[in-house]
């Protein structure tokens, strides 16, 4: 426990400063969030003796200090969340974790730590979820099947906090231009075309 406390003050370490250096000047934000995250995902499951019961954990622990972190230093959450999702499942991926189980559960960490940081639950479900889609054409996985994970992942997390966050959670995913509708609409309503 105590080496998993250590690491995770090393991620809000280097998201700290990575994201201070890009805050004045010297970097993009989605780029430096994404890099960050899968190389801290990476660094935590390199020599982990069991990847497949510790790599959710690992994405749970990074997704939530990540965003803590971006909360903290006044960065956009929503921009953030993409990116950083991004890279835990393309880290997550790396180290042998199951790709569309690391999208649905990074999904679901980013909802729960928007709603504890005061963010916009809605808008990191939908920033969530395009992360995923992102991560799936840069690893080769089917960006179908993933944001199916993550849609799934986020419902999850918002009807956990409450009714009234599961709603917010349904009606962003169902207005977001962004998103891949039909799998969407069939989660959501059963429904398929």
């Amino acid at each position: 426990m105590f080496g998993s406390v250590l690491t995770m003050s090393n991620l809000a370490d280097d998201l700290r400063n990575a994201l201070s250096s890009v805050v004045s000047g010297a970097g993009d934000v989605a780029s430096t969030v994404q890099n960050v995250a899968k190389e801290n995902v990476i660094k935590l499951l390199q020599g982990a003796g069991d990847v497949a019961n510790t790599g959710l954990q690992t994405v749970d622990d990074v997704v939530g200090e990540g965003l803590e972190t971006i909360s903290q230093t006044g960065a956009s959450l929503t921009d953030g969340v993409t990116s950083l999702v991004r890279g835990v499942v393309d880290g997550a991926k790396d180290t042998g974790v199951n790709a569309t189980e690391a999208a649905g559960e990074a999904a679901s960490q980013a909802v729960k730590t928007a709603s504890k940081v005061g963010g916009d639950v809605g808008e990191v479900a939908i920033s969530s979820v395009q992360g995923v889609i992102q991560a799936a054409g840069d690893i080769g996985e089917d960006s179908g099947k993933l944001a199916k994970s993550a849609v799934m992942g986020t419902l999850k997390a918002a009807d956990e906090i409450g009714s009234e966050a599961g709603g917010i959670v349904r009606k962003a995913l169902l207005n977001a231009a962004a998103l891949p509708h039909d799998i969407i609409d069939a989660l959501l309503t059963g429904k398929t075309e």
